[in-house]
């Protein structure tokens, strides 16, 4: 039986008790993939295979080094018969890759890209996880990542696009170069595009990065997945007509919900006041969002490791103790009329909202009638079959 884009996006947490390991490793270290290949000479995308869950190779070498790393680095045996979180305890960690329901819709987008060679926009707005899932996607093989910013100029952009495929830099016309792009994707079958921060390529005075990349994927048989803030959607519904009526594939994301931030905090002990203000913190409408909620996590571990606590609560904890250390926070706070103890310079607005009843997320918004999360659609037509694969596909709505 044929597995489905949602089924196969679960592949990114079935790792093993090593690999979680390593993964956590990399984290509290702020080490990275590449470091560890070196150290046990392994290639980059071998080791990085092997801790997504993607490793389909005999793995007992691997593993082997694997294990003698994290002795030599911890000076620790390596107990690979208990889950981490048995054997750990309470770590105060978040998981290394967060399958939430936004994170399974980006993930479904750019593999039905990639499978399909169709035409993916993900929109989301800032910190709510869409740049994370793309690089996480990115870890595997044949997917190209780039990440856009308001200085690129057309020239930057196709540098970008040969350096992510392993082409060396062009010489001639973007014309030219662009040429040599095209006949790369058509050499190597089964390539994704992704373009992140695709917004900041595109106004009302010039469409010509954005054209490039049409003309890439019209030209090429390569997947392309084009992401970015919300009105990355009204760009081109607006200035890139021809783009808009190619998309076959569309994400919108709606953050984090309030079970979704308790599965995220498996791993911390906290008291139900403080979780009603972490989960404010993350699906609050104006303010709240994932990355938001990681920040005050951050400086949750810290003030625990440094009390000796082993509970988050939402005095002391959840304070404005834990953001007043950090100076970004400090000089954009404001107080609130009526403030919670932990909710003072919670946000840089401070209107965080923590009634259940009230408007915005504090509960859980209904999926789609079929059990999908309801934010991946399809154009109907070619790829009917396809469309009966996944659920909660719908038409992309970018045209007018």
């Amino acid at each position: 039986m044929e597995v489905t884009a949602a089924e196969r996006t679960t592949i990114y947490t079935n790792i093993s008790p090593l690999a979680q390991r390593v993964n956590n490793y990399i984290q509290t270290q702020h080490s990275s993939i590449a470091a560890v290949a070196k150290d046990i000479g392994y290639s980059r995308t071998t080791v990085s295979r092997y801790l997504t869950g993607k490793y389909d190779s005999n793995p007992n070498d691997l593993e082997s080094k694997l294990t003698d790393f994290l002795t030599r680095q911890t000076g620790e045996a390596v107990d690979l018969t208990t889950p981490l979180a048995e054997s750990e305890g309470k770590t105060w960690q978040t998981p290394v890759f967060f399958e939430s329901r936004d994170a399974k819709a980006v993930l479904g987008v750019c593999q039905s890209c990639q499978e399909y060679i169709g035409l993916g926009i993900v929109v989301a707005r800032s910190g709510y996880g869409k740049t994370y899932a793309l690089r996480q996607y990115a870890k595997l093989s044949r997917v190209a990542y780039i990440e856009c910013d308001d200085t690129m100029s057309s020239r930057d952009l196709v540098e970008a696009i040969e350096r992510s495929i392993g082409l060396p830099n062009g010489y001639g016309t973007i014309w030219r170069r662009v040429n040599g792009i095209r006949e790369f994707f058509n050499t190597n079958k089964g390539y994704l595009l992704i373009i992140d921060e695709a917004d900041k390529l595109v106004s009302k005075y010039t469409q010509k990065k954005m054209e490039i990349l049409r003309a890439v994927f019209d030209q090429s048989d390569v997947g392309l997945v084009i992401a970015g803030e919300p009105k990355l959607e009204a760009q081109i519904k607006t200035y890139l007509v021809r783009m808009a009526n190619r998309v076959d594939f569309y994400a919108s994301l709606r953050g984090l919900s309030p079970s979704e931030v308790e599965g995220y905090l498996t791993d911390f002990q906290i008291e139900p006041e403080a979780l009603v203000e972490l989960k404010a913190r993350a699906c609050n409408m104006q303010t709240g969002c994932f990355r938001l909620l990681d920040r005050t996590l951050s400086n949750v571990r810290r003030i625990l490791k440094e009390t000796g606590e082993e509970t988050v609560y939402s005095t002391g904890i959840v304070h404005d103790d834990a953001l007043r250390r950090d100076s970004k926070y400090e000089n954009r706070t404001h107080q609130r009329s009526d403030p919670h103890p932990a909710l003072r310079r919670a946000a840089p607005d401070g209107s965080l909202r923590r009634d259940a009843g009230g408007s915005g997320r504090d509960s859980d918004p209904p999926d789609a009638a079929d059990g999908s999360c309801g934010t991946v659609h399809r154009d109907p037509g070619a790829r009917q079959a396809h469309q009966a694969r996944l659920p909660g596909v719908k038409p992309a709505t970018l045209t007018n």
